[in-house]
């Protein structure tokens, strides 16, 4: 009824954890940062992420982390330098993928964080890169609170992939490891899976077919 990942522990998470981020960077920038947003909207799809879809390689601490700096970073110096909002906030968004993908921290979220970021910098808030500040402290905070929250509800992040039984029989797998990488390459698309995640599945189903086959 829940939902095989549970999607009330996942809702419960996400609300507690945008809760605890908007709080703690509330408090810590009260005084003369007050004026810096204390939310910011790309991180209700973060949040969808970690507490949702919590073994995605797009939902990894690194990603979550590093995607949104970096493509925060982009948006603001590219918003800054450009100062025409249309043209910086798409140049933000392309460069922000292309960054993100040769750091291995692609994460959705850092799309919306670049636009946000070229928008403000070069509309009339003019935003510099002291609103990176609120940013890392959403972004920190959301992190921490997923890594406790994950661990604490049975499902272990950084996801860590589960070795299948081993079963030297007829259970035995029939296919390497490059041999998905080889037909992931010939489908020539991106899956949502870490590589290592599908060839533990592919030897856990096998394993499970072989069993059924030699009965109880």
């Amino acid at each position: 009824m829940l939902g095989h990942l549970g999607w009330l522990r996942g809702s419960f998470g996400a609300a507690l954890a945008i809760a605890v981020a908007g709080l703690a960077t509330a408090v810590v920038f009260s005084g003369n940062y007050a004026h810096l947003p204390w939310l910011v909207a790309p991180l209700g799809a973060s949040a969808v992420l970690v507490f949702a879809v919590p073994a995605s390689p797009l939902a990894q601490p690194w990603s979550v982390i590093g995607g949104n700096l970096l493509s925060s970073s982009l948006g603001l110096g590219l918003g800054i330098l450009i100062e025409e909002p249309v043209l910086a906030a798409s140049l933000a968004v392309g460069l922000a993928i292309a960054a993100m993908s040769l750091a291995r921290c692609l994460h959705p979220p850092g799309g919306a964080c670049a636009l946000l970021c070229a928008l403000g910098a070069a509309g009339p808030e003019g935003w510099t890169f002291t609103h990176l500040l609120p940013i890392a402290a959403n972004v920190g905070a959301l992190a921490l609170a997923g890594w406790i929250y994950n661990n604490a509800t049975g499902h272990r992040w950084p996801h860590i992939i589960v070795p299948a039984a081993s079963d030297p029989g007829d259970a035995a797998p029939r296919h390497t490891r490059e041999d998905i990488e080889a037909t992931l390459a010939a489908w020539d698309e991106v899956l949502d899976v870490d590589v290592d995640d599908l060839d533990q599945f592919y030897r856990a189903v096998s394993e499970r077919a072989a069993a059924r086959r030699r009965g109880p």
